[in-house]
């Protein structure tokens, strides 16, 4: 039986199965359910906090496990218990989590997603070793983790897939011939694992082989098997997948569907369910097919079945199935009111999903839209390569039972170079998608975090791009509007004064100390006025993501700052003369400045930076009402000149923590821009580091395959540019 509470559209509806009355079926049943107590949860980041968290709503005892670079994580200290595997790839250990979970009497393991949630063996282990695995059975994880296999069973039950190669020939030769039977573009795809790794778009024959040694390196480095399929790729796809349930007496839900098509690197950063602009017909018959596909494998628990959508005919394929519960499972939960870690536990428990299909969708007609975005720690301009280092300043949205925050970290945290780079998912509800987009925006607009570089004023500028807004989406959609979504932003007067005034007050702090800054204070405001301050100061600032080409020079901001009293201030900037008011707050770090023309408030966060031959070179995160800018102190260029050093960028520097996996360039070569010139891999994400100009001619090689490097170390020198 069901109870349902809450009515009203704004609030969640949970529902709670109730014990049945007893008599002879029931009690058949119930000698299938076995109860869990405690369960190991064996990944990491914020998947195991949460399921840390439903679990302990429901009286199950959890223990956690950690690595070695994951010691102070969150997730770590999520649980009652929790244990050190060792080094940096021991998540994947089977053996010590295996017998850990008998040692700590855990009587189920639950994978997250990643690691070990889509790996049979690990799965038929657990069922030997007498544990419960929370995900599906062995052979569906086999059948659906092999993309070649899947798509053999998908035609079989009828659900229509992407023309392509799927065989069992992987000679470079064969694959070749095949791509040019299907016809370019294709898309180069690893038959096993998931996530965008082992994934390549070829547009000709002529890159072809190189893309096809990428994508088999990414995908052996990844899953241990560099196995490819051929497929025709769309040209404008949709990424649409379906949430599916199934329980161990055949019974199977499609829980609604997400589009996921705002991707980089074959990877989403923006889900939203309902999928945009999608004829209900079509909605229904993609529920259908992925309940279809479920239940031809004979599935239980959490899945996802992914759906290439062509926006030209209408049509949909069948894609792959990822037999895991998804990161982006928190839309579901946020349209249906449903918790799926709490199913996932109530099947392999061995009960009935507790709702039918007729009432999952009365359920989700109710709930309006939601929209997840992903918080990596990336740099969008570079390519969107992963970024990593301590989180000296985090700020959060407020929170409600329309905006959600699920994350593993906190501000002194570090996100590190052996995981992946996501922070942190974002996930909103409205009562519509314009609704849910508009909530969305105002919550970006209140993140901040300061440290590594993030993607958040990125999700900014899609969320305002007007294709978006209106649900006009595709997977090509970010190199589609590049031009909007990349427009160079560069600092105006009003951020770098505010700029210069923080760096003045900071100077004042660490010559006088903190009393002399504190001659006035009002509402917890302290105003500037220590004793023989009042002289003229110029600083020089340069942006953070400022690269020069190489021969060339970065540019160089001056503003000179004066203190004419208490709290005033002369500035001087860009040939503009301002004399402006300017207050402190030091427990929210804000500076509110009134200038003549607009009183501007932002939150400033300063650090020390360990920019090389530089010692204590600050760092200044700014939050403004311009967005948000990340600058660094200078040397103005008649120093650097007079001291005979130079702010020339001659060399190409590691943009990360990295191990090099392949050179492809030596000394005395003249290369092109864009040319590849190394492979790295970081994150278990190769990039590609290309030439940043145009005849350039390299001079030295520094560092070479194999070696692991930290960011910023200097990786290629080029001849001196005149």
């Amino acid at each position: 039986m069901l109870v349902r509470h809450g009515t009203r559209r704004s609030h969640a509806v949970t529902y709670h199965l109730l014990r049945p009355r007893h008599n002879s079926t029931n009690a058949t049943r119930a000698q299938n359910v076995r109860p869990l107590e405690s369960i190991l949860i064996a990944n990491r980041g914020e998947i195991a906090i949460r399921v840390n968290k439903t679990a302990a709503q429901h009286g199950i005892r959890t223990t956690t496990l950690y690595t070695d670079p994951d010691a102070a994580a969150q997730h770590a200290h999520s649980s009652p218990r929790s244990f050190n595997l060792g080094p940096t790839a021991a998540y994947l250990d089977q053996a010590k989590i295996l017998r850990l979970a008998k040692d700590h009497a855990c009587q189920a393991i639950h994978p997250g997603y990643g690691f070990l949630s889509e790996n049979a063996e690990f799965a038929r282990k657990c069922a030997e070793a007498g544990i419960t695995f929370i995900g599906p059975p062995p052979n569906a994880i086999e059948d659906m983790g092999d993309k070649a296999r899947s798509k053999e069973i998908m035609t079989a039950a009828g659900v229509l897939c992407v023309p392509g190669y799927h065989g069992s020939d992987q000679s470079p030769d064969k694959l070749a011939d095949e791509a040019e039977k299907i016809g370019y573009p294709v898309l180069i795809k690893a038959v096993r694992g998931g996530g965008g790794k082992g994934m390549r778009i070829v547009q000709n024959a002529n890159e072809f082989q190189d893309m096809l040694d990428s994508a088999r390196s990414e995908a052996r480095n990844s899953f241990g098997n560099d196995e490819v399929l051929v497929e025709k790729y769309i040209t404008t796809p949709r990424h649409i997948e379906v949430q599916v349930f199934a329980d161990k007496y055949g019974n199977s839900l499609a829980l609604g569907e997400r589009d996921c098509s705002i991707q980089r690197r074959h990877q989403k950063i923006l889900e939203e369910s309902p999928a945009p602009e999608l004829d209900d017909s079509i909605r229904k018959d993609l529920w259908a097919k992925a309940r279809a596909a479920a239940e031809a494998v004979n599935y239980e628990g959490a899945g996802t079945v992914e759906f290439i959508f062509d926006n030209d005919t209408g049509k949909f394929y069948f894609m792959e199935m990822n037999t895991r519960l998804q990161v982006e499972h928190p839309v579901t939960e946020m349209v249906t009111g449903l918790d799926l870690v709490h199913w996932q536990i109530m099947v392999a428990e061995g009960r009935r999903l507790p709702l039918t299909q007729d009432q999952v969708e009365e359920q989700i007609k109710s709930r309006g839209h939601a929209i997840e975005a992903r918080i990596y720690a990336e740099n969008p301009d570079k390519g969107f390569i992963p970024d990593s280092g301590k989180l000296s300043h985090v700020r959060l949205p407020a929170t409600s039972e329309d905006i959600r925050i699920d994350t593993g970290f906190v501000e002194g945290d570090t996100v590190s170079s052996h995981y992946d780079p996501m922070i942190a998912k974002l996930i909103v509800r409205g009562e519509s998608r314009e609704d849910a987009v508009r909530k969305l925006a105002v919550a970006l607009e209140e993140y901040e975090v300061a440290g590594p570089v993030t993607n958040i004023d990125f999700l900014k500028r899609c969320c305002v791009s007007k294709d978006f807004a209106e649900g006009r989406v595709e997977t090509g959609y970010i190199p589609k509007h590049h031009d909007e979504l990349f427009a160079k932003r560069v600092p105006t007067p009003e951020v770098l004064i505010e700029a210069a005034v923080a760096s003045l007050i900071r100077a004042s702090r660490d010559v006088t100390g903190e009393q002399a800054l504190t001659s006035t204070r009002t509402n917890g405001f302290s105003w500037l006025a220590p004793q023989g301050s009042l002289q003229q100061r110029t600083f020089h600032f340069r942006a953070d993501d400022d690269e020069p080409q190489p021969g060339t020079s970065p540019t160089i901001y001056e503003v000179q700052v004066q203190q004419l009293s208490v709290g005033r201030y002369y500035a001087l900037c860009q040939g503009s003369a301002y004399e402006i008011a300017s207050t402190y707050d030091a427990d929210l770090k804000t500076y509110t400045t009134y200038f003549p023309h607009t009183r501007h408030t932002s939150r400033i966060i300063m650090t020390d930076s360990s920019e090389p031959g530089v010692p204590g070179t600050a760092q200044i995160h700014l939050f403004t009402p311009q967005g948000s800018f990340r600058l660094q102190s200078a040397t103005p260029a008649w120093i650097a000149k007079a001291l005979g050093t130079s702010e020339k960028a001659n060399s190409l520097l590691s943009p990360m923590p990295c191990k090099i996996l392949r050179v492809d360039v030596k000394p005395g070569d003249k290369v092109k821009k864009d040319q590849t010139l190394l492979v790295i891999e970081s994150m278990k994400m190769e990039t590609v580091i290309r030439s940043p100009g145009e005849g350039l001619v390299v001079k030295r090689i520094v560092h070479g395959q194999g070696e692991v490097v930290g960011s910023g170390v200097e990786l290629v020198e080029f001849e001196e540019v005149e």
